[in-house]
């Protein structure tokens, strides 16, 4: 049975894109805004804006004081965050039913007037925080860099995923007042946004709800700037070893792939899948199970819009072991899996999958919230949520097989290993 949730669309006069998704089973309403600004959209030297905004954003607006946004909602019984990456900057709240004009009309404030509390105070304070958030999750832990040292190999220099969402300390330090009114003139507007709303309120309700905050907002955002084309596959390996204190070896092998939403990605994610991303997958049995020369393979597609997507498996080396052995094996794999296809079994695991992973994040207001604002503002699409398992079924082996050949071929792959140094190696 195909999939039937209800879909409401609409939009201001302003820009705004409002879409509605009414559900009952709780008196709770999902507040959901996509604003289709990331760190792809950042300039050389002003890395890091997109990420440092999402903290200016609690820092108070016309009517809301530092740090109110958090205290109003969860006295409302809310729960509320943010977060920034490559395509977008989203926020959002899921509030009882009787609390969600409060959230809009809060959103909206910061929406339109968050400059009139962006002061020199609130940017010293948000970038210390953003740097300390940097420290902790990037530079002072094990392998805390391999992502980012992952980009910048696969991705070339000047490409908008070279550098990561967390931005440079030197470019957070360099970062003024006046550059941080600017960007925000340039993307925060309603015509740059989506809001959805998913919960115990009918589309009238929440289309109403909306003009009602949301409306009186100019058209502010500029028109934002055509996708880049597709980006082909790397034509040789590129490596990057990182010796260093880290309690094993980690292997990082990344592929560009296709853009997302597009029959050739969904191929290609459920070859990496097959591969690396199921506890019957080949990398697994293999390496992890029938060899035992890696404690754990994960495998990820990560899917964007901007000329280019990334997928990349994770091979967390056994102690004792050879990592180049481990690559070896990796490749051996990946050739196969070129050559042959993925078996019916693989190729049945694999979908079902991706339909338990679909199903499990549409259960809640949440994440379906989320799905909704992320497809309706990157793919005009907000009906997706309906339609994916139908279109991931289409996918044949022989596609997922030609999805593999041409984006996970060897000669294309970046490696960036993580390998066990003695302290004074490291040093």
């Amino acid at each position: 049975m195909p999939l039937d949730y209800p879909i409401h669309e609409f939009t201001l006069p302003n820009g705004l894109r409002v879409v509605v998704s009414p559900d009952t089973s709780v008196p709770n309403v999902t507040v959901n805004l996509w604003v289709n600004v990331g760190s792809r959209h950042e300039s050389p030297g002003r890395t890091g804006f997109a990420h440092l905004f999402e903290h200016l954003m609690f820092q108070g607006s016309r009517n809301i004081a530092s740090g109110e946004h958090f205290t109003r909602l969860m006295a409302e019984g809310g729960r509320l965050n943010a977060t920034t990456w490559f395509d977008r900057t989203n926020y959002f709240e899921t509030v009882p039913k009787g609390a969600y004009e409060l959230a809009l009309w809060m959103e909206a404030d910061r929406h339109g007037f968050l400059l009139d509390a962006v002061n020199q105070e609130n940017l010293d304070n948000q970038r210390d925080v953003v740097k300390e958030e940097k420290r902790q999750r990037y530079d002072n832990v094990p392998y805390g860099k391999a992502l980012i040292e992952t980009y910048a190999a696969v991705f070339p220099e000047g490409h908008p995923y070279h550098h990561p969402t967390i931005g440079s300390m030197e470019d957070l330090d360099a970062a003024s007042v006046e550059d941080v009114h600017e960007f925000f003139r340039r993307y925060y507007g309603p015509n740059n946004t989506v809001l959805t709303l998913v919960g115990d309120l009918t589309a009238e309700e929440g289309f109403a709800a909306a003009e009602r905050y949301f409306g009186h907002l100019p058209a502010s955002a500029e028109a934002p700037r055509a996708n880049l084309p597709q980006l082909e596959p790397l034509t040789a390996p590129v490596r990057v070893d990182r010796p260093g204190p880290v309690p094993n070896d980690r292997l990082h092998i990344a592929f560009r792939l296709p853009v997302d939403n597009t029959e050739e990605f969904f191929a290609a994610a459920l070859a990496i899948d097959a591969l690396g991303g199921l506890s019957t997958s080949r990398l697994v049995q293999r390496l992890v199970r029938r060899e035992q020369v890696a404690n754990a393979v994960q495998a990820h597609a990560m899917g964007f819009v901007d000329g280019v997507s990334l997928g990349f498996f994770v091979i967390d080396v056994a102690e004792g072991q050879d990592a180049d052995a481990i690559e070896a094996a990796v490749v051996e794999e990946l050739e196969r899996f070129a050559k042959e296809g993925p078996t019916a079994v693989e190729a049945e695991s694999a979908m079902a999958q991706s339909e338990r992973s679909w199903l499990s994040a549409l259960s809640g207001h949440e994440e379906r919230a989320d799905l909704i604002s992320q497809h309706a503002l990157l793919h005009g699409d907000a009906g997706f949520i309906n339609t994916f398992l139908d279109r991931i079924a289409l996918v044949t082996p022989e596609q997922v097989r030609a999805a593999a050949q041409k984006w996970l071929a060897p000669p294309s792959r970046a490696v960036v290993r993580h390998l066990v140094a003695a302290q004074e190696e490291a040093a």
